[in-house]
């Protein structure tokens, strides 16, 4: 058992789930909103919507990661468009603006909304096969436990921020002010960015295998 890889790849699912947690998105906007409306349970079922949306997607990863991990061409690929991806969500969290929580239309069912609301955004996907993927792949060989961890530490993390910040909405009062929220969004931006060089490394890495 490598303890170093496992500790690396359950340190970037924390990181990553951090990112994704805080991150302004369809789903973000709908835990503040249920939080404000419905109360702190109703945030809560809401925030929990990954378990269901991004399960399906993690398994698919965890069988790909095997395969992928002995195709050269397609990680470097893969690691290039993930580096960009990260690159552009990095730099568009310098801009974002706190979400507004009365933009979504209303629904029944606090859960079943987050689960909607998720499985139509397509970030979850690209993130699963553009990040995700490359991630697990590049310790499946290695240490098949290293891939399990990250995916767990990853939904463990983004669900825990989110019902933080349906509780910092409901509970905490005026904490998340916008200037606080913007600090947080820079120091995701340069995360992310952090992110898509340890990206580009691994694809220039993998070039001589490709050309």
């Amino acid at each position: 058992m490598d303890t170093e890889i496992i500790a690396q790849l359950a340190g970037a699912g924390i990181a990553l789930g951090i990112i994704e947690g805080i991150k302004p998105g369809p789903l973000l906007t709908m835990v503040i909103r249920e939080s404000l409306s419905k109360g702190l349970k109703a945030g809560m079922w809401t925030a929990a919507a990954p378990i269901f949306t991004d399960g399906p997607m993690i398994i698919a990863s965890l069988f790909l990661a095997g395969w992928m991990a002995t195709q050269p061409p397609i990680l470097f690929s893969i690691s290039l468009l993930g580096a960009l991806f990260l690159v552009k969500m990095g730099f568009e969290c310098f801009s974002l603006e706190p979400p507004d929580p009365d933009s979504e239309p209303d629904a029944s069912g606090s859960f079943k909304r987050g689960v909607l609301t998720n499985l139509l955004n397509p970030n979850v996907y690209m993130f699963w096969f553009l990040i995700g993927g490359p991630l697990m792949a590049s310790a499946a060989e290695q240490e098949p436990l290293a891939p399990i961890l990250y995916a767990i530490c990853f939904l463990i993390t983004i669900i825990l921020v989110k019902a933080s910040i349906a509780w910092l909405f409901v509970g905490g009062g005026t904490w998340l002010s916008p200037r606080k929220y913007h600090i947080a969004m820079a120091i995701c931006g340069l995360a992310m960015l952090g992110f898509a060089v340890s990206f580009a490394y691994q694809a220039y890495e993998l070039y001589p295998d490709v050309f």
